[in-house]
């Protein structure tokens, strides 16, 4: 009997268990990004350091699975508008609310207080949260913008990835679906020469492509970059995906997400080209590799199918839920200076920890219990 995973379409065809095993292997890895964060004092010395690109491959598994799963159901005329946006919310929001309520929460137990010691209003922090629980973004240097560092999303920095997951589902569902494969392709072929220009010409000024977060500066334009090849480049998958023989593709693909998520900073800082290129070569080419192996294996034994549905189930609430903490973790590790990590490393295992078994139990004792009845209540027909 096949194991399904939370993390697939309920009501549509069999999903690709791989590829839910890695979307959980790269969100395990962005635990680590993060916590890295808080040691480094420049994009060179970041441990884990591309960890950011953990949102392109997303991006692309996105494309890949709401291709598959949807594009034949437009096609029958099963499907209307209403009603993919009404599955899209109700996937994807219950996660987005309690991650802002989390965010405010621990907002407030830090002090409420910018990273700059600045005394923060209660309203803002509840004008905050109501945006957040919209996925209306804050303006840098606006009051909602609690913490002062010009985040999108202040009480819960990645919520800025489902802001953009949003727009590339506006996007499928008006304008993406219609489009010719060989049109799609060469939609994907433009977006794809932007990025890499943007990635290897240091558009960013970051030296990498870390970008998308704020409204501030070229982040938007590079987050939009970001989206507009990486979730189409899923979406041309889907529509080209003819399987090609691999043995354990989950552990081949599982190592090399990993590797290519953790390799060091490409070169010194001092030519950012080098680094744009290797992040270029990442999402344009290796990410895509992945997705169609991954989408080629399948399970061999019972181990790595309840593996992959494990990881498959807490990818999505690990993601959103893990970073309010990761807030008090660096108002910890900078009060009264640095800790270094030989000290810190035990809590920041802890917070690993932490982070796996909360997504565990939101996802089943709050996510999947408020989708069930959202689905009873706005896509069951009576």
């Amino acid at each position: 009997m096949q194991t399904i995973s939370s993390a697939a379409y309920a009501d549509t065809k069999p999903h690709y268990e791989l590829l839910d095993g890695l979307r959980g292997v790269a969100a395990l890895v962005v635990i680590w990004y993060h916590v890295f964060e808080g040691f480094a004092t420049s994009p060179v010395d970041q441990r884990f350091n591309h960890g950011y690109l953990a949102v392109d491959f997303f991006f692309i598994l996105s494309g890949f699975v709401v291709g598959y799963a949807y594009d034949d159901r437009w096609k029958r005329r099963t499907l209307s508008f209403g009603g993919f946006i009404k599955r899209r919310l109700i996937r994807l929001h219950p996660m987005v609310v309690l991650g802002a309520v989390l965010g405010a929460v621990t907002f407030c137990i830090q002090g409420r207080v910018q990273w700059d010691g600045t005394p923060v209003a209660f309203s803002s922090v509840l004008l905050a949260l109501l945006l957040s629980l919209f996925l209306i973004p804050a303006l840098p240097g606006s009051g909602p913008e609690v913490r002062g560092n010009g985040e999108m999303y202040p009480l819960n920095g990645p919520t800025w990835s489902l802001f953009f997951e949003y727009i590339g589902n506006l996007l499928y569902a008006l304008f993406l679906r219609r489009l010719p494969t060989r049109w799609l392709a060469g939609f994907v072929a433009l977006t794809g020469i932007g990025l890499a220009a943007y990635a290897v010409g240091n558009g960013s000024g970051y030296g990498h492509l870390g970008v998308g977060w704020t409204l501030a500066g070229n982040n938007l334009p590079g987050g939009l970059l970001r989206l507009s090849f990486a979730f189409p480049m899923g979406l041309l998958l889907s529509r080209l995906f003819r399987p090609v023989a691999v043995r354990g593709a989950f552990w081949i693909c599982s190592l090399a997400v990993v590797a290519l998520l953790c390799v060091p900073y490409v070169g010194d800082g001092t030519a950012p080209w080098m680094n744009g290129l290797y992040d270029a070569a990442c999402v344009l080419v290796l990410f895509p590799l992945l997705v169609w192996l991954g989408a080629s294996g399948r399970a061999s034994d019972r181990g790595t199918a309840g593996l992959c549905k494990f990881l498959g189930d807490i990818s999505y609430p690990v993601y959103v839920i893990h970073y309010p903490f990761m807030y008090l973790f660096y108002a910890w590790l900078w009060s009264g200076g640095r800790i270094p990590f030989a000290q810190a490393w035990p809590v920041a295992a802890g917070i690993f920890a932490g982070s796996i078994l909360l997504a565990w139990g939101a996802l089943k004792c709050y996510d999947e219990p408020v989708r069930r009845w959202l689905t009873r209540r706005f896509l069951t027909r009576h």
